[in-house]
């Protein structure tokens, strides 16, 4: 899950918690025919992003929380699923939840050159809600169709709808802060109601009304997207040099070499699928991540050799890339929550509560909940022990992020060991390592994200933000192929496994963190 830096307060002291829109003379880009209409004290304008962005996330994590469990379900029954083993959904898994992330960067690349962020947003949702839809047609071509329309919409859509907030406030400064931390409540209130919606729906009755669930969410979003949408005024509308033909000229070769891409990748994915080349979805998820570490790393040699960089921004640049391997390795296990956690949830817990069998896919709002409640307490922590002189540097944080998310897997690994033949385990362990996993998301997300604004080098930022999606890329891949361990591994064995590997790696960030913080500099 996303999570966003928390600073300043969300509600104003003279706020009335039961009046959302007041008044105020408040003017900017946000403001443009909203008649001084405010959100919790903000520009009108975000009330119609927080919405949008509540319903895509819901759409998203309600989909996401169905995924696995559809595609491992018996093709027999009164619900049937795909039948596919444990191996190749996962890494179908990974490879959804990992192409989301990166095709953030071409769909960034488009609302800063052809079409403002507004109408990036809107087509990218409407591209997920034609994807949830055609995943509801129960065919095995419209469900990889629905996965494919979903990536591509998302990609248009998740970036571009946080840079029309920051649009908002062109003054900067903790207002946007605190504008970004009302938004960031929607993120976590839409990925706390999907779960619940589709599972309700899809595992208690058929899975394809959960994926129609989803796209019904996200149409719900789209529509008070249009009713709002002029509360945004210029804000995320594009803003550009660049004449009409030049425009046309860049949307033209973009397009014909996204469509010439995207129709090799279909006809790869073909040929697979039918036999004529030999290789399996694993192998595949592994090439690609293995290509993408590899990318990474010479791009990040050609910046050293070429970029014409300082020796200190030289320095920063190697806190972000060793930034971006801590933060591979933290989504590689926190996204097990939707694949192997999810799998533990349908198979090993109990989840009768009086006569009733709760669906699996309700335990995936257990980690939103515990970032709405945490999230204000992990933000004014920080704010006291910075002024006692004691808060720790962002590289401590990121370890600390990675043993949370390790003790979290030890322990769901002590509760798999109680687990089998026929014996299920109380859904408590899943909730503690939730917890656990939270604190860790915590306290290396949000910081990290916050980091890589201060250390990238002037003309970079965009570029290293790219990065960060990038990372979270490989995190969900890997994620995806370390859940498809479980063909082969008792749960106990791989979430053990998990957390020694996490742990190992939070201990060398501790210990090396020092180093890292001179490295910095006077970035605090």
């Amino acid at each position: 899950m996303v999570v966003l830096a928390l600073h300043g307060d969300i509600e104003p002291a003279n706020h009335n918690p039961g009046e959302i829109l007041t008044t105020s003379s408040y003017a900017g880009p946000g403001a443009a025919g909203s008649e001084g209409k405010t959100f919790f004290g903000h520009p009108r304008g975000l009330a119609t992003l927080f919405f949008t962005e509540m319903w895509e996330r819901f759409s998203y994590y309600g989909m996401r929380a169905l995924l696995i469990l559809f595609m491992t379900a018996a093709t027999t029954g009164a619900n049937p699923g795909m039948g596919l083993d444990v191996g190749t959904a996962a890494a179908i898994y990974g490879l959804y939840t990992s192409l989301v992330y990166l095709l953030a960067l071409p769909g960034g690349w488009v609302a800063d050159n052809l079409w403002g962020q507004q109408k990036a947003v809107f087509v990218g949702g409407c591209i997920i809600a034609a994807g949830h839809f055609t995943m509801a047609i129960p065919t095995t071509a419209t469900f990889y169709t629905g996965l494919i329309l979903i990536v591509i919409g998302t990609g248009l859509l998740k970036p571009n709808v946080s840079t029309v907030v920051g649009d908002l406030y062109p003054e900067g400064g903790a207002r946007r802060d605190a504008g970004f931390s009302v938004f960031y409540m929607g993120i976590n209130l839409g990925a706390f109601i999907g779960p619940l919606i589709t599972g309700f729906f899809g595992e208690g009755y058929n899975w394809h009304w959960g994926f129609s669930a989803a796209g019904i969410g996200m149409v719900l979003g789209l529509i008070q997207y249009k009713a709002g949408i002029k509360y945004l005024g210029d804000a995320g509308t594009l803003k550009t040099k660049d004449s009409e033909s030049v425009i046309a000229r860049k949307s033209r070769i973009f397009f014909r070499s996204f469509f010439g891409i995207l129709a090799a990748v279909l006809t790869f994915g073909w040929m697979v699928y039918q036999g004529i080349i030999d290789v399996t979805l694993q192998q595949i998820a592994g090439a690609l991540g293995a290509g993408i570490l590899i990318l990474v790393a010479v791009y990040f040699a050609y910046l050293w050799l070429y970029g014409g960089h300082t020796s200190e921004e030289n320095r920063r640049l190697a806190v972000i890339f060793w930034l971006f391997i801590l933060i591979a390795i933290f989504w590689s296990g926190f996204e097990q929550a939707g694949s192997s956690l999810n799998l533990f949830a349908s198979d090993q817990t109990n989840r009768v509560i009086f006569g009733w069998t709760m669906p699996a896919s309700f335990l995936q709002s257990i980690n939103p909940i515990f970032i709405i409640i945490l999230a204000p307490v992990f933000g004014s922590l920080w704010v006291w022990l910075a002024n006692r002189s004691a808060n720790p540097s962002i590289p401590m944080k990121a370890g600390l992020g990675l043993l949370g998310l390790s003790a979290g897997f030890f322990v769901i690994s002590w509760g798999a060991a109680n687990a089998g033949d026929g014996t299920l385990v109380s859904p408590a362990w899943l909730i503690v390592t939730y917890f656990l996993h939270t604190v860790g998301e915590l306290a290396i997300s949000p910081i990290g994200l916050s980091a890589i604004t201060k250390l990238s080098p002037r003309g970079r930022v965009g570029q290293m933000m790219g990065i960060w999606f990038v990372g979270a890329a490989v995190g969900n891949l890997f994620a995806g192929l370390v859940a498809g361990s479980l063909e082969t591994l008792a749960p106990f064995e791989l979430f053990r496994t998990v957390a020694m590997i996490v742990g190992a790696a939070g201990v060398v960030a501790l210990v090396v963190s020092p180093g890292v913080k001179r490295i910095m500099g006077n970035v605090q």
